[in-house]
């Protein structure tokens, strides 16, 4: 039974474990050197570029030893479906870990998670070329600020580099050191920030129960602690046309638009822009008061938020209910507008269709899933 066998099976039966992927990583490890693939050459995009590394390891790895930060938020794992690239050749057979995560148009395509594909032979990749200005960064912790219950906003401030060029709605994979026996992982947030502070990035983190990331973020990361994230990642961003927006958030979703918005104002961009924003109760809006001041000092700009289980009894005096219907309510005809969107896969889902069934183009549709 070799190394990927057998981490499939550890994988398959729930064994995420420390112990399981040391084991894992372990036989890899032995069967490089038993088997000695020998060097293998990496070609990236016909030749753009190309590089040569010890046969065995994952292309995942491969790619990031060498400068290539593909994306990827459960460290190799095979659970995120993040890294995923084009395999031109010498990918092999596609293994039961990511055979769930590859739609019909994926294997057409020939694409593959990349933290699954063994580099055994010569292989030829294509990535996006905007992965190519993708770098690892240091930096320091400058603040730490609550903003709700369970959402905070960190300020990173950057040493090496010292700046970073990114465009709002963009987002970066913050990596948490090894910490009580937690492994180190990687996971991915949107800077909140706009992309004029070249030196800054700001990130608005909710807790995940028992999350390794946001456990580390919330119980151990201090100011003035050392802090290492790559980037930047996506092409959630504003569009270049005159067309009206409607904004729709919920949560931590909020960073992308808020820099979005921020970005705008810096810009002297004034198309008429409408931002909803769902939360359950009050104690879960945050930057309210800020928006509040935006709609107030910008004609352009419009802030609805919305809250779903407020109590009835409360001084609220905004809209109640889910925020589809809210969206439903102010744009039953959205055939003009377009739209960014960013929350959880259930909620974005949701807010297509509203808009959608508000005769909005699907292609006139971005959004950003959080996973």
């Amino acid at each position: 039974m070799n190394a990927d066998i057998l981490h499939s099976i550890l994988i398959g039966a729930g064994f995420l474990t420390v112990t399981g992927i040391v084991l894992a990583a372990l036989l890899v490890l032995a069967e490089k050197k038993i088997l000695n693939y020998g060097e293998c050459k990496i070609d990236i995009n016909a030749g753009e570029k190309e590089f040569t590394v010890d046969g065995g390891g994952a292309l995942l790895f491969a790619l990031a030893e060498n400068g290539i930060y593909v994306p990827s938020a459960c460290g190799g794992r095979g659970s995120c479906a993040y890294c995923k690239v084009k395999v031109l050749e010498g990918g092999g057979v596609i293994g039961p870990v990511e055979e769930p995560y590859l739609t019909p148009e994926d294997r057409q395509n020939n694409v593959r998670l990349s933290c699954q594909v063994k580099v055994r032979n010569d292989v030829k990749i294509e990535i996006p070329k905007e992965l190519f200005l993708v770098r690892k960064f240091s930096g320091i912790l400058e603040h730490k600020k609550p903003l709700t219950h369970d959402i905070v906003e960190v300020r990173i401030r950057l040493r090496e580099p010292a700046s970073i060029d990114f465009v709002a709605g963009q987002y970066v994979q913050l990596e948490s050191p090894e910490y009580k026996g937690r492994e180190s992982v990687m996971r991915a947030y949107s800077i909140s920030s706009v992309p004029s502070d070249k030196e800054h990035i700001e990130l608005n983190i909710r807790r995940v129960p028992d999350g390794i990331c946001t456990t580390w973020v919330f119980d151990h990361l201090k100011e003035g602690d050392k802090v290492a994230f790559s980037g930047p990642y996506g092409d959630f961003q504003l569009q270049d046309t005159d067309a009206p927006i409607i904004c729709i958030a919920g949560g931590s979703g909020m960073a992308p638009i808020w820099s979005i918005l921020h970005d705008m104002i810096k810009k002297g961009i004034r198309r008429p822009a409408t931002y909803f924003f769902g939360a359950r109760e009050q104690r879960d809006l945050f930057y309210h008061e800020e928006l509040q001041k935006l709609e107030k000092e910008h004609d352009w700009f419009r802030y609805v938020p919305s809250l779903s289980g407020e109590a009835e009894d409360s001084d609220w005096q905004g809209e109640r209910g889910l925020i589809t219907d809210t969206v439903k309510k102010y744009f039953p005809d959205a055939a003009q507008h377009e739209a960014y969107l960013c929350g959880s896969p259930g909620m974005i889902d949701a807010c297509v269709t509203v808009l959608t069934d508000g005769k909005m183009p699907e292609d006139k549709i971005y959004y950003d899933k959080f996973a």
